[in-house]
Order: C-alpha cells, then sequence, then structure tokens
C-alpha cells in the first residue's frame, strides 16, 4: 500500500506542479545568494583598496556595512522563501494529500 500511495502522489498534477516550482524557486535563491556571498568574496580578494576606505573620521571601513548587507540579504530571502512556502508550497502540498487521500 505504501508504494501505491507514493506512485500516486508522483503521478499527481499538483505535486508536480509543486515540485517544479519549488526546485525553480529554490536555484533562483541559491544563484542570488552566490551571486552576493561570492561577490563579495571577491571584493575581499581582489579589491581590498574599496573595502578598506574608510567612512568618516572613525575606525568603519565600507567592509563592514557591505557585509552587513550580505547577512541582511541571507535573513531577507529566507524570509521571503519561508513566506512562499507557506502559502504557495503548503496550498499545492494540501491539495495533492486531499486528492490522494480520498
Amino acid at each position: 500500500m505504501e508504494a501505491n500511495l507514493a506512485l500516486r502522489i508522483a503521478a499527481h498534477p499538483s505535486y508536480q506542479k509543486l515540485k517544479e516550482r519549488r526546485t525553480r524557486f529554490g536555484w533562483w535563491l541559491t544563484g542570488a545568494m552566490m551571486v552576493v556571498y561570492y561577490g563579495f568574496i571577491m571584493l575581499v580578494a581582489f579589491y581590498k583598496p574599496l573595502l578598506s576606505t574608510r567612512l568618516g573620521e572613525g575606525v568603519m571601513t565600507l567592509g563592514m556595512p557591505i557585509g552587513l548587507a550580505v547577512i541582511v540579504f541571507t535573513i531577507v530571502i529566507t524570509a521571503i522563501y519561508v513566506r512562499r512556502a507557506n502559502d504557495e508550497f503548503d496550498r499545492l502540498s494540501e491539495e495533492v494529500n486531499q486528492a490522494v487521500m480520498k
């Protein structure tokens, strides 16, 4: 019975839609995070003078707010994923559950 249930779930159109949308969205977020993170690492590796530019008279450099922006970006895209998962992906999962468990 378990194998039959798994086959019914895998064949359901809402499951296919869920899998495709979640995968595509996950890759988009992964790409965005890689661009931001590796862009920052490339700045650290190849353009240190920009990051070491002082802001004002204190000890803060431009690299500090840029590094903080990378962290904030990570939190924001996590929140975006959670919001979409709680809305669209959970709705599609519920559709599959209701249709397959009849």
